[in-house]
């Protein structure tokens, strides 16, 4: 063999012990990540391979699986009552991915996940039989909020206080998630994405916006907890007309100054005087009122197992005098979900104590075994019972004497506040109307928040008294009269 054919034998031999270390190393070392890559698109016929897992609402499930005729995918998603629980479920797609619950589980609900595997399974490499998502959504509630809403762009958000479970997650304009669930449903998903996707935005879980007079009842539970206040029947001395802090401007309150003048915190509630609000979060400062907003989940991406993000919002960065009054009132930084606001309104019902919201109650495998449960959440007191009572007694006025008589319930004890936010370049945007309440009666308590977006009504007549509070009602009486 002359030494030219001796060389290239050589390097050929390394060429094949080069490509024999790469495939032993992929194979051995890169093999599972390689299998469980995002665009390995056999892992995404696998989940469609066999029926998917369900999520269930009362014991019923709203999901289900449908035999398809493609060659790919042997299954597809399919929804009960769709666009009722479609900010629930989310989506589960064979083109455009998953989101919500169905995202949160997708390996749960498609059988990927290693709790599922039976031994067999795993001696096989099978996968499993899937597993089921169980909800603590209430329908009766779902449905009396999907009701309301019709006719308005909004969101609302019912808690059970004592528990932390969520009743109803609702919003409109919402979406049939079993028109994007096949591989070839692109009309739909662009006509969805259509108008800046409003349909696909979960208003009531990610999408923080001013919550207007409603954060009052953060601004008085701080100052009930900092000794400003000490009888809600006081009059606080603050004057009416207000000039802003460090300010020349004015701040009016729509029930007027001589209503407004020198009244007590209950009062205040009730009529919503801007003045008293603002003075108390000036007195309070920044720190304080970020503390109290804080332990009641602002500035926390809250996840209910669904993270909600971005979270709501009081501003961490150094304001003036000005804009720290502005806040007492909702305004300037401030940004709330309805489901932050639920919180709110729970804590004070619930004595005080938050406990974690969260809208599944256990997750399950295909006999039933329960693999997670969140049946003892997490709670924390995050007020005094005292100041809770205080601002119960509070909420009481307004439900009764106030803006809040529209959410009433017969037999029930009811609490609420209003709430109307400017938006918009020179409020330009129709203003958000907001309620948020609580109720109980016999034994069971609910918390809940609504925003209403837009709506036919003329602007001068958009309040969160006239336009959120009568949905509130349909929501609480679909719970408490159980």
């Amino acid at each position: 063999m002359n030494k030219t054919i001796r060389r290239a034998s050589v390097f050929c031999l390394l060429l094949v012990l080069a490509l024999l270390v790469r495939v032993t190393w992929v194979q051995a070392y890169q093999g599972q990540a390689l299998a469980d890559n995002e665009n390995n698109r056999r892992n995404l016929i696998g989940q469609y391979e066999n029926p998917l897992g369900n999520i269930i609402v009362g014991g019923e499930a709203i999901t289900g699986s449908v035999k398809t005729d493609g060659k790919d995918f042997g299954y597809k998603r399919t929804y009960v009552d769709g666009p009722l629980y479609a900010p629930l479920t989310g989506y589960s797609s064979q083109a455009f991915g998953t989101s919500m619950l169905e995202g949160v589980y997708k390996k749960i609900l498609n059988g990927s996940d290693d709790r599922l595997k039976t031994v067999m399974d795993m001696l096989t490499n099978k996968r499993a039989s899937p597993g089921n998502v169980l909800t603590t959504v209430d329908k009766d509630v779902q449905q009396a909020a999907y009701d309301a809403l019709q006719g308005k762009q909004g969101a609302a958000v019912a808690i059970d206080p004592a528990t932390g479970e969520i009743l109803a997650i609702v919003n409109n304009p919402s979406f049939d998630p079993g028109s994007i669930a096949g591989a070839n449903d692109k009309a739909a998903w662009e006509k969805l994405i259509e108008d800046k996707g409003k349909a696909l935005e979960n208003v009531a879980l990610r999408k923080p916006q001013a919550p207007g007079s409603t954060f009052k009842l953060v601004t008085l539970a701080a100052a009930i907890e900092n000794g400003l206040v000490t009888n809600i029947d006081t009059p606080t001395g603050t004057p009416d007309p207000y000039t802003i802090p460090g300010t020349r401007t004015l701040l009016p309150s729509e029930a007027g100054s001589a209503a407004c003048n020198n009244v007590s915190p209950r009062t205040a509630l009730r009529l919503s005087c801007n003045n008293v609000f603002a003075e108390l979060a000036h007195q309070l400062g920044q720190d304080k009122m970020r503390a109290m907003a804080e332990k009641l989940g602002f500035n926390t991406e809250a996840a209910t197992p669904v993270t909600a993000r971005p979270a709501s919002k009081y501003p961490t960065n150094k304001m003036s005098v000005d804009q720290v009054a502005q806040t007492g009132i909702g305004q300037f930084d401030v940004q709330a979900t309805p489901l932050q606001m639920a919180m709110v309104t729970a804590a004070i019902e619930n004595g005080g104590k938050l406990v974690a919201p969260h809208s599944v109650s256990e997750v399950t495998d295909a006999n039933g075994n329960v693999l997670e449960s969140f049946k003892n959440p997490k709670s924390e007191q995050v007020m005094k019972a005292k100041t809770a009572s205080m601002l119960q007694d509070a909420m009481r006025t307004v439900a009764t004497e106030g803006g809040g008589k529209p959410a009433q319930v017969a037999g029930a004890e009811v609490g609420g506040k209003t709430g109307t936010a400017q938006r918009g370049v020179n409020n330009s945007l129709p203003p958000l109307a907001w309620f948020t309440s609580y109720g109980k009666l016999g034994g069971k308590q609910i918390a809940v928040a609504i925003v209403i977006e837009n709506s036919d009504t003329d602007r001068s007549e958009i309040g969160g008294g006239k336009l959120a509070a009568p949905i509130a009602q349909k929501m609480m009486a679909a719970w408490l009269k159980k």
